[in-house]
């Protein structure tokens, strides 16, 4: 790999003919759908269809009831006020796999978790609704999108789903 390149999917896999639904940054982990099937992938990646992302976010601090408040009703960012999203404090999920690199604590900051559900996909949306109510997230696992989920999946772990459109996709 050339340096200074991001390792990108075709590191990873090699499925001709199969493209990403969406994307995950470079410092994110989760679900990534593939499809052989240009018009899911476009219900699916396309923001004016509204998919619901779900996401677990490990965030810095321990966010009160007005951080909460502020991300359920949307956060005005650089590039506009994200819509609103359905919010919730989770236990540390007990399905984790161990992050590679491992993310840095601070031993005098406590950190939680957040379950976040979003209709929309700005850049880095999630980081950045955090960050501006004072929780950096440190860690960033995309557990859903639409009616496709982990359900147990492991990283590098995948599961082919067939059927028509109008039975796999709930979004």
């Amino acid at each position: 790999m050339p340096e200074g390149r991001w390792r990108g999917l075709r590191d990873f896999i090699d499925f001709p003919g199969m493209y990403a639904a969406g994307r995950l940054d470079a410092d994110s982990e989760g679900l990534l759908l593939l499809t052989d099937d240009g018009r899911l992938q476009a219900l699916i990646a396309d923001p004016r269809h509204k998919a619901e992302k779900v996401y677990w976010v490990q965030v810095e601090g321990i966010p009160d009831e007005a951080a909460l408040s502020s991300l359920r009703q949307g956060v005005l960012l650089k590039d506009g006020l994200t819509r609103p999203a359905c919010i919730r404090a989770i236990p540390e999920p007990e399905s984790l796999w161990p992050r590679k690199p491992p993310i840095r604590f601070r031993r005098e900051i406590p950190n939680s978790w957040l379950e976040i559900a979003l209709r929309e996909g700005k850049n880095r949306q999630v980081r950045r609704m955090t960050a501006a109510v004072g929780h950096p997230a440190l860690r960033l696992i995309r557990v859903a999108v639409g009616a496709y989920a982990l359900d147990g999946l492991l990283p590098g772990e995948m599961r082919l789903i067939t059927g028509s459109r109008r039975e796999l996709w709930r979004g």
